[in-house]
């Protein structure tokens, strides 16, 4: 018999073990009922801004928008697309508050200004991006 993995929850016959991840910022079984309550509540934002992320489009703008404010121009270069589609796109952001414009003469400047979307992409920028840790399995 094998010793228990305690990253591993039980299985039953129908379901598949559930493997949590190593560095969880909290463990399910740690989460009070208030806490589980908020977190049932803000469902609607999490997936309100996730539904704004889920575009590749959108997600390649605010990409760009991490590193800095940047031009409708700019913009257009650095994704290669007309300006029509990134004006469309970058509408969304502003009307969901993701992103907020700045008109300078006759350019328009777009930052990110959304703490929560700014924390999503760190997290898959770590995911997706950065250089594997050459620790890991």
């Amino acid at each position: 018999m094998q010793p228990e993995d305690p990253d591993v929850s039980p299985t039953t016959p129908d379901m598949p073990p559930q493997v949590a991840p190593r560095d969880a910022p909290f463990s399910p079984q740690q989460i009070s009922e208030s806490a589980m309550d908020t977190m049932v509540d803000q469902a609607q934002a999490a997936a309100a801004l996730l539904k704004a992320l889920s575009h590749s489009g959108r997600l390649q703008l605010l990409c760009h928008l991490v590193t800095g404010e940047k031009t409708v121009t700019a913009l257009e270069h650095l994704l290669g697309a007309r300006q029509a589609a990134v004006s469309q796109q970058l509408a969304r952001l502003r009307s969901d508050g993701i992103v907020t414009p700045r008109r300078a003469g006759k350019a328009i400047y777009y930052s990110l200004t959304d703490p929560r979307a700014q924390a999503v992409l760190e997290t898959l920028y770590d995911q997706f991006c950065a250089a594997p840790d050459a620790s890991a399995p």
